[in-house]
């Protein structure tokens, strides 16, 4: 995974509607392969788990895609393999671990939401992506060269 390929998504992006969430989950699809992994902060109801359905449709993903919230991981074929982790309801780092996710990380693409528990497990080149409610829209904002946008 190459930082430099992140730059075309690094910024602050506003999105009014849906389809502004739609058309950043393609631009993010677009550039991911194996062993990538995003993180996805952002209060309840800011978009993470439509933004990764977004995603996943992006990426080849035909089953449904919901939120991982109580099952803690929900693992997708497609062309690449697509791991969706929530880490709402873990109180430790070491419950992380205890996952296995790290051993998931390498061969598939990975989006966690809630990630706040792991940063310190997260690959150096994962991609950030926190969700805030802006007015009556929404806006996120993406970060690869620090842990937490």
């Amino acid at each position: 995974m190459k930082t430099d390929k992140w730059c075309k998504v690094v910024g602050k992006f506003n999105l009014q509607s849906e389809s502004d969430t739609v058309a950043l989950a393609k631009k993010i699809a677009a550039l991911l392969e194996k062993g990538d992994v995003l993180a996805l902060s952002g209060e309840l109801g800011t978009g993470k788990t439509f933004f990764t359905q977004q995603l996943c449709r992006f990426l080849g993903i035909e089953e449904n895609v919901s939120s991982p919230s109580y099952v803690l991981i929900n693992l997708y074929k497609g062309s690449i393999p697509v791991t969706h982790a929530d880490f709402y309801r873990l109180t430790a780092w070491e419950e992380v671990l205890e996952l296995g996710l790290d051993e998931m990380m390498e061969n598939r693409i990975t989006v966690i939401e809630w990630p706040e528990i792991a940063f310190d497990l997260l690959p150096e080149n994962t991609l950030h992506i926190r969700f805030r409610f802006s007015g009556e829209a929404r806006e996120a904002t993406i970060n690869s060269s620090v842990k937490g946008a």
